[in-house]
C-alpha cells in the first residue's frame, strides 16, 4: 500500500482554480478501486492519498494523470508500506497484500 503526500508548488489561488478537475480525477480513482482515502493537509499546503495495494508503476502512472501533476502544481512524496495490522473494516484489503 502507499501513502501519497502532495505538496502544492503553485499559489493557492491557482490550486483553487484546478481543484474541481482534481476532484473529478479523485472520483475516477475511487470508481476504479485505486484509493481508500484522501483529503487536505492541515495547514492547507497539499493533500494526502491512501491507496489500495498496487504495483508502484501503476501508482506512478495514475499520479501522472492528476491535473495538479499535469500542470506542475504539486510535488508528490510516495511512501510504501506493508500493513501488518489493520482495523477490522480493512481486513479484506490487508489480506490482499502480498507478504
Amino acid at each position: 500500500m502507499f501513502v501519497v503526500l502532495l505538496t502544492y508548488t503553485a499559489p493557492i489561488e491557482e490550486i483553487d482554480y484546478v481543484l474541481p478537475d482534481h476532484a473529478d480525477w479523485l472520483t475516477r480513482q475511487y470508481e476504479h478501486g485505486n484509493f481508500l482515502a484522501s483529503g487536505r493537509r492541515n495547514p492547507r499546503i497539499g493533500g494526502v492519498i491512501i491507496t489500495k495495494p498496487m504495483a508502484r508503476g501503476k501508482l506512478d502512472a495514475i499520479l501522472a494523470t492528476d491535473p495538479f501533476s499535469i500542470k506542475h502544481m504539486a510535488a508528490y512524496e510516495v511512501i510504501e508500506f506493508s500493513p501488518t495490522r489493520t482495523a477490522p473494516e480493512l481486513r479484506a484489503i490487508n489480506e490482499a497484500v502480498v507478504h
